[in-house]
């Protein structure tokens, strides 16, 4: 057991004992499902501005429907895979996203939202049954298959690795949840982008990127992650990240709020 995990040995729900295990594990499968990042290519309707829409408004049905984190960071996952084998019409994405967000709601949530709360949700765009047929193709589609390690699950554990305060833990998560709106971001591991974003976190409360336990434990070097870094930061900046410059704003709004400790208004680094 690494020291790390000391302080959860008495803890069964953290299993500190394998922690590092799973860890290792995730990794090594991170990859299996992942969708590709140019599947966007292949879809004649729609296009990577609609996708960054549909995950700014589900950001929203999140935080209204109080689900849990890492149900967010798995329907959009789910989407992603979806879309990248099956051609999906434009009036039918917004559909794909709400029964994406079911799924992973069944999966991640004790008490999961109803069918019913779905279609109100869109405003009735979609039926029940409209719903349903989406959930069984989506289902079929993926063989069933729909465990796999997030972002959020690698930022867990990196956050951990460095005895994070509330405020790096947060922008941590903002950085990353931004992340999901960009479509560009698809080219890197879940585990990179979850370092990044860690990493940018510390250099905006004043620390350096990465250290040397986080380079053990983590198993990522700086230079490993200075390209999704500069990324990152570029991306963030208030002219160009995650649709500012647009009427994007949900996961910025959501991060402004005093129970996110107002992370979201924190000046990030300008350049890597």
């Amino acid at each position: 057991m690494h020291s790390v995990d000391m302080a959860d040995r008495l803890n069964p729900q953290a299993a500190a004992e394998y922690a590092h295990d799973i860890f290792n594990y995730h990794r090594q499968v991170e990859g299996r499902y992942a969708p590709s990042a140019t599947y966007m290519s292949r879809q004649s309707d729609i296009n990577e501005r609609m996708r960054a829409i549909l995950i700014d408004w589900l950001v929203e049905v999140h935080l209204k429907f109080k689900l849990e984190k890492d149900t967010l960071f798995l329907t959009v996952h789910l989407i992603d895979r979806l879309l990248q084998l099956k051609a999906v019409k434009r009036q039918k994405l917004q559909l794909v996203g709400v029964t994406a967000m079911l799924i992973a709601s069944k999966y991640e949530e004790i008490y999961a939202p109803e069918v019913r709360d779905f279609v109100y949700i869109s405003d009735n765009a979609y039926t029940n049954d409209e719903i349903l047929a989406m959930e069984a193709l989506m289902l079929n589609a993926f063989q069933f298959r729909i465990t796999t390690p997030s972002i959020l699950s690698f930022l867990s554990r990196f956050t951990k690795i460095m005895g994070a305060d509330s405020t790096v833990s947060r922008l941590s998560q903002y950085f990353a949840e931004s992340m999901l709106q960009e479509y560009s971001m698809l080219r890197y591991p879940a585990s990179t982008i979850a370092a990044a974003s860690v990493a940018v976190a510390r250099k905006t409360i004043g620390k350096t990127y990465w250290n040397a336990n986080l380079e053990k434990l983590g198993q990522y070097t700086e230079q490993d992650l200075a390209p999704c870094i500069s990324e990152i930061i570029e991306l963030m900046k208030p002219e160009n990240g995650s649709g500012r410059k647009s009427n994007l704003q949900a996961v910025k709004k959501k991060f402004s709020s005093a129970r996110f400790g107002e992370v979201a208004l924190l000046t990030i680094p300008v350049n890597y």
